[in-house]
């Protein structure tokens, strides 16, 4: 698969089917405030810089009316000759996302870190809640595989609804042994709900959910990719429960990271 060499950074500040709490749609501008204010730099971890890269670019909010109208703009984007990681937003908008990115990529995996399934068929009356996009996105055929990682909450209908559509799940609960046998071998589309972490180095999301992810946990994941990455997305963070900016540093640091793998 020839993918484009540049990387562009959007954002969609949409949070209208939350459903507990609104704020994730403030995200974007405290990921990006947090990402340039000089209390760190634009190194990762492993040594490169994708802030500063000549193949990175910062198109800012896609330009949307509805939501059905995100996944046109992002096929607009994608059209322009670069993959995406966008900054969310609530979880809801993976679905439109992932219906531009089935338009130009035709055999890929999406990697969902969550504590949530996100497979509800229809949350409290709203079949595009943020706890049903991947059930939108399994009913359409919009990837060929989904592996959800760190799930924690899981009740008796997701668990169908995972059966239903084949959903390989990593509870944290068998997290250690499960983790090793993940791998993958097509192009891999990375959906990254910062509550998947768990909420003692994330506390800035609406769902706390004890039991989570350790930050070092979800690099090693990262690290440990090896198939190209088609694009990416970060969603959930809540600036409203934040603490001194605590989950900002890391929506900004999964951001660096992500970037690393879609660049180098």
């Amino acid at each position: 698969m020839n993918l484009p060499a540049n990387v562009a950074l959007c954002s969609v500040p949409f949070d209208a089917h939350s459903s507990f709490m609104t704020g994730p749609a403030l995200a974007p501008t405290r990921v990006r405030e947090c990402l340039h204010n000089g209390s760190g730099n634009y190194w990762t971890e492993r040594g490169f810089n994708p802030i500063e890269n000549d193949n990175f670019s910062d198109i800012g909010d896609l330009q949307f009316s509805s939501y059905l109208g995100i996944a046109d703009a992002a096929d607009g984007a994608i059209r322009q000759g670069s993959r995406l990681l966008t900054i969310g937003g609530d979880h809801s908008i993976s679905y439109p996302l992932l219906q531009a990115h089935r338009r130009h990529y035709s055999d890929f995996t999406v990697l969902q870190i969550d504590a949530h399934g996100d497979l509800y068929d229809n949350f409290m009356g709203n079949s595009y809640s943020h706890a049903c996009p991947f059930a939108r996105v399994m009913e359409e055929g919009l990837c060929d595989r989904l592996v959800q990682v760190g799930i924690r909450t899981l009740n008796p209908h997701q668990r169908q609804q995972a059966d239903k559509f084949g959903v390989e799940q990593i509870e944290m609960m068998h997290f250690e042994e499960k983790i090793q046998e993940l791998h993958f071998t097509r192009p891999l589309y990375i959906s990254f709900d910062i509550d998947g972490i768990d909420p003692a180095f994330a506390p800035g999301v609406s769902h706390h959910e004890p039991g989570g992810l350790s930050v070092r946990e979800v690099m090693r994941i990262l690290h440990n990719i090896k198939v190209p990455i088609i694009g990416a997305d970060i969603v959930e963070y809540n600036p409203h429960r934040d603490h001194h900016g605590i989950t900002a540093a890391l929506a900004a640091k999964l951001a660096k990271e992500i970037l690393e793998l879609m660049m180098r």
